[in-house]
């Protein structure tokens, strides 16, 4: 492939890592486990693989060998920045044990796995993607692997390869059918290993051992260049506001780290709009407001954040949302015949009193969104709902509503964007290029300690990389319960902005200053080489929950 100048010089860096990493380790089990809720439900459903304990790592004493192995590697869901680190990592731990070891990756995801699509990864394909972005190397899918008759499936070409251990790299639900598979694995005595690796742009998969998902970093360090660029601009025309949509499904992680990397006019967080227990009405009024006194002094111009997964944390948005959601699982037939420009006015038949009212008072275009395909697990589309589009057009029709009352004056002018793939390929960080690099050695470490049902994690890392810590947490000890298409099912659990947390509290304390002055801060493009305060940060809500800063 023609490379970049950029690529290749990217291809001589050596990722940093723990020093434990780089020497012969033994194993350490720790305390014995359960999971964060619903025990009783989880020890049930995962009888083999429940309990195990922590798993953490020593010096050896003694030079690690084995005879060679075969392992399967799998790029489950959205790409993140990094994922050809964690190969790269496992390819290399895998090597120093055995240099006759071999590395098989499964093409386009779990499906690979199942229809028996591979490639043997050898040292010259490695080296090709060694610091890139993307999962181009083997690509990725969002197959779920949930169904025995899959797993069988799957295990026909694992025998036939001679594998004997599985890394799926993936989010909350790749990592959850992770530990279904290493389960049934397990229970049948299969001989197959699979160990997890935690990823995901939208930093929701992380709790008091998996301090980071992978990714998250380069992203949000994308994501701010670009709202920098952004807020440079409006700053210089003054004559637009932007409203600008976010990453972040389940939680508002990725806002809230842009927010304090860029000091925006105004950031909205879903999970302290659920808390609030706020309409639609009220975010809306609450931009419009930020916009009246802006103008005031001036400024009619300015920048919002907006989570992606917004409209879901709006307390009778969700309810409507749940309702129909419900209605159309049932009825996904029936609903499907209705004309198009008919489906509105049946939905609204179809919906109690309260939904209905609600449902008629959007947007045509969003209410249309509402109804769109539901995704594996029966949610919504959130990515599909122009909420940036909406929130702007409604403020344009409030300050409209009181310039007839003489409480605003002037134009309103608005631009909307939406940053999403932006982020997901994009060349890793330092810090992401280092944190990857040292999950996947960890993932070849559990491997060799014959350690299944574990998610490799990599800890400490607001440190330098050498005093990071690497070992395994048991995938059990994460997971719930959850209402999923209906049935509850076992999940890992997603890990929301905690609003009494310090990075919460940090935007919090300045917003209001932020939302008045015109304090942007300008990022600017990722950094590769420099001092390391400017290189190889970690972003700032990491610092910030390991009281770092």
């Amino acid at each position: 492939m023609t490379k970049s100048a950029l690529q290749i010089a990217r291809a001589e860096y050596t990722p940093k890592m723990p020093v434990i990493l780089k020497s012969p380790v033994e194993a350490v089990d720790g305390e014995h486990t359960q999971s964060v809720a619903d025990q009783h439900e989880i020890n049930t459903i995962f009888p083999h693989t429940y309990g195990i304990p922590v798993v953490s790592f020593e010096k050896s004493n003694h030079k690690v060998t084995s005879n060679p192995i075969n392992v399967g590697v799998i790029l489950s869901g959205g790409q993140a920045p990094g994922g050809h680190n964690v190969i790269a990592g496992l390819f290399d731990g895998l090597k120093t044990v055995n240099r006759d070891s071999r590395l098989y990756g499964f093409s386009l995801g779990p499906s690979g796995l199942v229809n028996h699509e591979y490639k043997e990864l050898t040292a010259d394909i490695i080296d090709e993607y060694r610091n890139t972005g993307g999962f181009d190397i083997i690509g990725s899918g969002r197959t779920k692997l949930e169904k025995e008759e899959d797993f069988d499936k799957g295990l026909v070409i694992l025998k036939k390869l001679n594998i004997s251990a599985l890394v799926i790299i993936g989010g909350d639900d790749s990592n959850t059918n992770a530990c279904v598979l290493a389960e049934y694995y397990k229970k049948i005595n299969a001989g197959v290993q699979v160990i997890g690796c935690p990823k995901t742009i939208d930093g929701d998969l992380k709790n008091e051992q998996i301090e980071t998902s992978f990714g998250f970093d380069t992203a949000c360090k994308v994501y701010s260049e670009l709202i920098g660029n952004i807020q440079r601009d409006c700053n210089s025309a003054r004559k637009y506001w932007h409203f600008i949509k976010l990453m972040g499904r389940s939680a508002s992680h990725i806002a809230l780290e842009c927010a304090l990397q860029t000091h925006p006019n105004i950031c909205i967080i879903s999970e302290e709009v659920e808390a609030k227990n706020q309409s639609l009405d009220d975010i809306v009024n609450y931009i419009a407001e930020i916009v009246t006194k802006r103008a005031k002094n001036g400024n009619k111009f300015g920048t919002v954040l907006i989570p992606e997964g917004l409209v879901e944390f709006i307390p009778a948005m969700k309810r409507l949302i749940a309702e129909l959601s419900k209605y159309l699982i049932k009825h996904e037939k029936e609903f499907n015949m209705i004309k198009e420009e008919d489906q509105i006015a049946y939905i609204i038949s179809k919906l109690t009193k309260k939904n209905a009212k609600l449902y008629a008072s959007l947007p045509e275009d969003v209410a249309r969104q509402l109804t769109l395909d539901r995704d594996d697990h029966g949610n919504v589309q959130v990515s599909k709902i122009a909420t940036e589009q909406l929130l702007a057009e409604m403020v344009e029709r409030r300050l409209k509503e009181w310039t007839r009352k003489g409480q605003y004056h002037g134009k309103f002018l608005f631009q909307t964007h939406f940053f999403g793939y932006e982020g997901r390929c994009a060349a890793p960080t330092n810090y992401d290029a280092d944190y990857c690099y040292s999950l996947g050695y960890t993932a070849s470490c559990l491997i060799h300690a014959n350690k299944t049902g574990y998610m490799a994690s990599v800890r400490n890392t607001t440190a330098t990389a050498d005093k990071w810590i690497a070992g395994g947490i048991p995938i059990t000890m994460m997971m719930n319960m959850e209402l999923r298409n209906e049935k509850m099912k076992p999940v890992i659990q997603k890990a929301l902005v905690k609003l009494d947390g310090k990075p919460f509290q940090t935007f919090a304390s300045q917003r209001d200053v932020w939302s008045i002055a015109t304090d942007y801060v300008y990022p600017g493009p990722i950094q590769y080489w420099g001092p390391t305060e400017v290189c190889d940060e970690p972003t700032i809500t990491l610092k910030l929950e390991q009281e770092k800063l």
